[in-house]
């Protein structure tokens, strides 16, 4: 398999998918797919490049049709912003690479790395992630929060979600049918890489500056997308406020019996009028916090039964 591998990059056979999520890059996006086609004319003949569109409101669909005219280039436009994860689930349904990349638009994501993915995948690596060495355009507090969260997700988890490693990376076109096996409409892409497995390695690579636009992650999407990855994949924070309230129940235990030994051996005393809130607003606060817990874990459930569709296509062009 190897010998095959090899042979067919030495040809510029492999045929390669990228997958590209858009998202407001109009500004540059008709550089970016000039600068992914010469990159990928140095590698192969074959190739295709998916350009997800979810739910710009600039000019990025405009901006990509006069490409999509060739066959090399292909749009799927979504009805809506259904986010990244998403977008990216779309490409994978219509990947039929042998290969498939996945890659952001806005340069961020070195086009250059492409060919180490490549080099790693003929010595046998069935996925490649990209390992970004610096985080210096974050703020101090994003990435402190951004390191708390893998070291959570270590702990808690059965899987191991490589820090650092996010969605630009190779997938084997075996990886990409696994993928394609999970029906879960909420998605943690980062999980799903994790947990179907396969033969890996990362490359580190240096995030570059922006060309153009902003991101459209906020504090808020970001927090809602690393809840959604602690509830996908454990099931720990269930079992702590268990624990949390066997232990309250057993404290509650104790002090009763105290409090009846008490009683017979000295009499009834007037209780605190001021500790009694107290403990009143302590159990309800907890109760709420484990109510709370529940409800997500109930709302994921909620969302999975209805069976919505992950995503709605508007319109696809080149396919």
């Amino acid at each position: 398999m190897l010998a095959e591998r090899a042979a067919k990059l030495a040809a510029k056979q492999v045929r390669i998918s990228c997958v590209v999520p858009v998202h407001n890059e109009g500004a540059g996006i008709g550089l970016f797919i000039d600068s992914l086609q010469t990159e990928l004319a140095l590698i192969t003949s074959n190739y295709e490049i998916i350009l997800v569109d979810d739910g710009s409101i600039d000019v990025s669909v405009p901006n990509i049709l006069p490409y999509a005219i060739s066959g090399a280039v292909k749009l799927i436009k979504l009805s809506r912003n259904f986010g990244k994860e998403a977008a990216l689930t779309a490409g994978l349904d219509h990947s039929a690479g042998e290969v498939t990349v996945l890659i952001d638009a806005d340069f961020q994501h070195p086009i250059a790395v492409i060919q180490q993915f490549l080099q790693q995948w003929v010595n046998g690596y069935d996925m490649v992630y990209g390992i970004r060495q610096n985080r210096n355009h974050e703020s101090l507090i994003k990435r402190w929060f951004t390191y708390n969260f893998y070291h959570t997700m270590q702990k808690i988890t059965k899987i191991h979600i490589v820090p650092n490693a996010g969605d630009f990376r190779l997938l084997d076109h075996k990886v990409v049918a696994a993928i394609n096996q999970c029906t879960e409409r909420n998605r943690f892409m980062k999980g799903l890489y994790a947990w179907v497995g396969f033969k890996s390695i990362g490359v580190p690579f240096t995030v570059a500056e922006r060309i153009s636009g902003s991101s459209s992650w906020s504090f808020k999407r970001l927090t809602e997308l690393a809840i959604t990855g602690i509830t996908s994949f454990s099931n720990l924070p269930l079992r702590i406020w268990s624990f949390i309230g066997l232990g309250i129940a057993l404290c509650s235990i104790t002090i009763a019996g105290w409090i009846c030994i008490k009683t017979l051996m000295f009499g009834v005393d007037v209780p605190g009028y001021a500790s009694i809130m107290v403990a009143i607003f302590f159990f309800c606060g907890v109760q709420l916090i484990s109510i709370g817990v529940l409800g997500e874990y109930i709302a994921k459930i909620f969302n999975e039964v209805k069976q919505r569709p992950k995503y709605i296509i508007e319109q696809k062009i080149g396919f």
